[in-house]
């Protein structure tokens, strides 16, 4: 480690801003009913001059004893809001953090490294589907690294690894920021408890997805001293109980709802909703029930009726939203690229990766409609074009997440959201939980529910998708298990299902149990944190 007095720079993108509001949205104020949402254009590009060192490795923050510095405050937006701001100079800690603006900045950066953009490279959509058996590499081959993780012959140098290992740290010290220096603004209780709920949700979210992917991670939840930077990996039952402490206080300080210019921040019952599925996790059934009562009984949540008004830009922040991250197709790196990765390369400026496997398509029933809403086949139509056979390998693509080129202005940058949690999925929660518990007849409600909704949909209701029942406890966690694939598929969930059943060795070729559940610690970490141990098999 070199001296406190000596510059240390390693190399990463800081998150950039969020966005100021879309034209014709309300502007912010800083009221408690305004912050301003994370929707299109800003950047921030800054360095950090401190006696804090907020990383644990490859961040591009440089220090000294003295001063947190933001050396380059530069801000590019189309349009006004709390980030259409004088340029801030070289301040210390203290001086920055003084009002409610200063604040709310800090905590719209936390929300960047959520988006699934080209400007993140957050490929967690390869690690959810790709890895799974929903979905095979497909592209051209420009991506090895997801090749590798497809066929499970990764290395710790995969690119894949090391970007989106510095994107949820950067994340997780931006949120450890706002947490520490929020309580000493000028400005109203109830206003700093929400700008500090929300950055406990996104450290307690950054922290579940870094332990998704690499399993043990530094758990870290305070800015850090020079001599703190190279700490070890926490054991994952100490990053799920922090996440869940974390998601406990959130819930505490946040709204149920948000209007206008805040719809999309996280709300309680996102926060009730990580700390069940973290519960989910670990196993703990009767708390996951726990958590699901308390989200049901915040009386806001309630599947939609059309299965696909969760994948329209119209339609979006539905009532089925419990965890929904932004998008906006405004060209400033905050659209969803999933628009580009995922559409068939026949199409202008589709890249075609992530195809559709056959045991997919094969794993719908009979009428089941979310099969059409979720894959594309012969002749279906595909957003302005004819799907065939030859558009993919396999013969099948994704539809979620994709839209026609009349919709967008620009193909990586399209506007749909990704829901990370749908009211459907915390539904499906509870009736896992049950079966796992062994209460079969409680498990069915939720589930019924789950399918009446594709029922009613369906060409034919009266003879689609029966009703469960009857099945001992093995059939119902199966019945539970298959409705999780054909509900929520390419929600990139599928991949780590696998592995907390204990069934991806019967599933997945090449995949080796004691060493494939979690990806290999990025080799660039390990050389500079000589505390960081690799994970087994790599």
């Amino acid at each position: 480690m070199k001296s406190n007095n000596t510059y240390l720079s390693l190399y990463t993108q800081w998150p950039s801003l969020p966005p100021s509001p879309l034209k014709g949205e309300p502007q912010p104020t800083h009221s408690n009913e305004n912050l301003a949402p994370f929707r299109a254009g800003g950047k921030l590009n800054f360095s950090l001059k401190s006696n804090y060192w907020p990383s644990i490795g490859n961040i591009n923050i440089k220090f000294s004893i003295k001063y947190f510095t933001i050396a380059s405050f530069a801000i590019t937006i189309s349009c006004t809001g709390i980030l259409d701001k004088e340029p801030l100079g070289i301040l210390d800690a203290g001086s920055f953090f003084k009002t409610a603006d200063d604040a709310i900045q800090a905590l719209n950066a936390a929300y960047q490294p959520l988006l699934i953009s080209n400007e993140n490279k957050n490929f967690y959509w390869v690690f959810g589907t790709v890895a799974s058996d929903d979905a095979i590499t497909g592209g051209d081959g420009s991506r090895p690294g997801i090749t590798a993780i497809d066929f499970f012959t990764h290395t710790p140098t995969n690119e894949e690894f090391n970007d989106f290992w510095k994107l949820n740290y950067g994340g997780i010290i931006q949120a450890n920021t706002v947490v520490e220096k929020t309580p000493a603004i000028d400005a109203d209780q109830e206003l700093k408890d929400r700008i500090i709920g929300e950055a406990l949700f996104l450290r307690a979210h950054y922290h579940f997805v870094l332990s998704q992917i690499f399993g043990p991670v530094p758990l870290i939840t305070e800015i850090q001293a020079p001599d703190e930077v190279h700490v070890p990996r926490n054991s994952l039952e100490e990053i799920r109980a922090q996440i869940i402490e974390d998601c406990i206080r959130a819930a505490s300080m946040l709204p149920v709802q948000y209007s206008g210019a805040n719809v999309g921040r996280a709300t309680k019952g996102a926060a009730l909703a990580l700390a069940a599925k973290t519960s989910l996790y670990q196993e703990n059934w009767n708390e996951v029930l726990n958590y699901v009562s308390q989200i049901k009984a915040l009386g806001v949540y309630s599947l939609v009726p059309e299965y696909l008004d969760n994948f329209r830009e119209s339609t979006q922040n539905n009532s089925e939203s419990v965890w929904e991250i932004q998008h906006a197709n405004l060209e400033l790196g905050v659209g969803n690229n999933l628009n580009q990765w995922w559409t068939s390369k026949k199409v202008p400026d589709g890249y075609g990766f992530a195809e559709v496997t056959a045991d997919l398509v094969n794993t719908f029933e009979a009428g089941d409609p979310r099969l059409s809403f979720t894959i594309a086949r012969n002749n279906d139509q595909y957003f302005g074009y004819v799907y065939k056979p030859s558009y993919s390998s396999t013969g099948f693509g994704v539809k979620k997440y994709l839209q026609s080129v009349a919709e967008v202005s620009q193909k990586s940058d399209g506007d749909i959201n990704y829901t990370a949690i749908r009211y459907a999925e915390v539904l499906l929660w509870e009736a896992e939980a049950n079966a796992e518990l062994g209460r079969i007849a409680e498990a069915e409600i939720p589930l019924e529910v789950v399918r009446a909704r594709a029922r009613a949909q369906a060409a034919d209701p009266v003879n689609t998708l029966p009703r469960v029942t009857g099945l001992d406890q093995a059939g119902m966690i199966e019945a539970v298990r298959h409705e999780r694939r054909v509900e929520l598929g390419f929600e990139m969930h599928r991949f780590f299902d696998l592995v907390r059943w204990g069934i991806a060795q019967d599933l997945l070729t090449g995949f080796q149990t004691g060493k494939h559940e979690f990806f290999p610690i990025p080799q660039t970490e390990l050389d500079l944190n000589s505390m960081l141990t690799q994970n087994p098999g790599y």
